[in-house]
């Protein structure tokens, strides 16, 4: 492959490292936002769920943009908006503004993403190249999830939490420039270009925004009961009103038939469940350690270390694993790790001990999102053909990322929910997410056992 495929290489992962870096990088900076703005941790949530929840609600469509736009314009235009939405994040005056361009963050990310993945597939040719390139590029989205707390820490205590807005606004200038020289012209349009369900993506949009707007102002104090339940109401008419949408469309963003297989079904839901408690473990992580223990930024943030490197471990050694478990049993082994680290994160809140007593917690965390998630997109991905392998990903996608912004609504929400006076928010938080995986594990329990094949994951 010449040096000019390279270069593309260390572009697309220089965005995706960004773009995994922000899911994360916002943690830690939370108490200082909420001081800034007066936002308590409850109406929190929004600063990291606006972002998840639109990036993968949005990811199919992404998809098909660049099929219809070409992939380089594509990923121009979604990479123009990461960077224009990060920047209004950097200088926003008021925290509705922030909230806002933590959505336009999350819809910059949907579609730059799936064209930039396309530009490396298509750019590499199958083989070993193409193997390589793909590992760099998971490589570095694993570093970005993990480095994402370090850095929070770091910039927000030395720079201030505007910082980790603002500091990715170069980067992208540079990724925009190198797409524009490195990456070839799209080619001219068919005449018959690929239409385009734009009912569907706005419905798949708006039934996971709607429900977590309403488990998030069900604990607002002085909302109206109301508000939730119409709330809730207009996520399940929108979700019925999408399968309605979907199986009438001569193109549909997700064909129905794809979900006819039910170890798929049961993998997806079960990702989404898992991915809840993850995310909402990294946010009980970070109000424990700021506002119960009284530490600050870079302390949290350095506390989260082994975490990172945890979870880095992990990424190495559970794909060996996998081949000799088989799917399944990774998964459930993750999901029982993680359902452990939900029940320590309660204990030591109960007990009130100190940031040591939650590095059990965390390394629980890092074994469930390593085998559980390895194991969940080996199984959501398995049995697909070339028709439809792309949408398998891309449905596994988001289902990892709606999930966890569903999970981070609903648990940490209702746990931290004034008006709801439910006790310990981080008893409530944890005993939710493990009530989430015991569901999550009687689902996948039921799939067939998934081991034929995996020792090609472990090569």
């Amino acid at each position: 492959m010449p040096v000019r495929g390279w270069l593309v290489l260390c572009a697309m992962s220089m965005l995706q490292f960004f773009i995994a870096v922000d899911v994360t990088v916002v943690n830690i900076a939370l108490p200082s936002i909420g001081s800034d703005f007066g936002v308590d941790g409850h109406s929190l949530t929004w600063v990291v769920v606006g972002y998840t929840i639109t990036g993968g609600a949005l990811l199919m469509l992404g998809g098909r943009l660049g099929d219809l736009l070409g992939r380089r314009r594509t990923l121009l235009i979604g990479t123009a908006l990461f960077g224009a939405a990060s920047l209004l994040a950097g200088l926003a005056p008021s925290y509705p503004v922030l909230v806002t361009a933590r959505l336009l963050q999350g819809a910059g990310e949907a579609v730059a993403l799936p064209a930039a993945m396309a530009t490396i597939v298509l750019l590499f040719p199958e083989g070993p190249e193409r193997s390589r390139a793909l590992s760099v590029w998971a490589a570095v989205a694993s570093c970005g999830l993990v480095l994402g707390f370090a850095l929070s820490g770091i910039i927000t205590a030395h720079l201030g939490w505007r910082w980790i807005f603002l500091i990715s606004v170069p980067f992208i200038v540079i990724v925009i420039v190198a797409a524009l020289v490195l990456i070839p012209a799209d080619r001219p349009a068919s005449r018959e270009p690929v239409r385009l369900d734009l009912p569907g993506a706005l419905l798949l949009a708006a039934c996971p925004l709607l429900f977590v707007f309403a488990a998030i102002e069900a604990g607002e104090p002085g909302t109206d009961p109301w508000v939730s339940v119409a709330a809730l109401a207009g996520a399940v008419l929108a979700g019925a009103w999408f399968v309605r949408v979907e199986s009438k469309s001569p193109n549909p963003l997700v064909p129905l038939a794809f979900f006819a297989d039910r170890a798929r079904v049961r993998a997806n839901l079960t990702t989404m469940l898992l991915s809840g408690a993850l995310s909402t473990s990294f946010l009980l992580f970070t109000f424990y350690l700021q506002d119960r223990l009284g530490i600050g930024p870079l302390g949290a943030g350095l506390t989260m270390l082994p975490l990172a490197v945890a979870l880095i471990l992990a990424s190495v050694l559970v794909p060996r694993l996998l081949g000799r478990w088989g799917a399944r049993a990774c998964v459930l082994v993750g999901l029982a790790a993680a359902a452990g680290a939900m029940a320590v994160v309660a204990l030591v809140a109960l007990q009130g001990g100190g940031a040591a007593w939650l590095l059990p917690a965390m390394l629980l965390i890092a074994a469930g999102m390593g085998f559980g998630i390895v194991g969940l997109q080996y199984i959501a991905v398995s049995g697909t053909t070339e028709e439809d392998a792309g949408i398998a990903s891309g449905v596994q996608r988001a289902a990892d990322q709606l999930g966890g912004a569903a999970g981070v609504a609903v648990y940490v929400g209702l746990g931290f929910a004034p008006a709801l006076h439910a006790g310990d928010p981080f008893v409530v938080a944890g005993v939710l997410a493990v009530i989430g995986l015991m569901v999550g594990a009687g689902i996948i329990s039921r799939s067939p056992s998934a081991t034929a094949g995996t020792s090609e994951v472990a090569q």
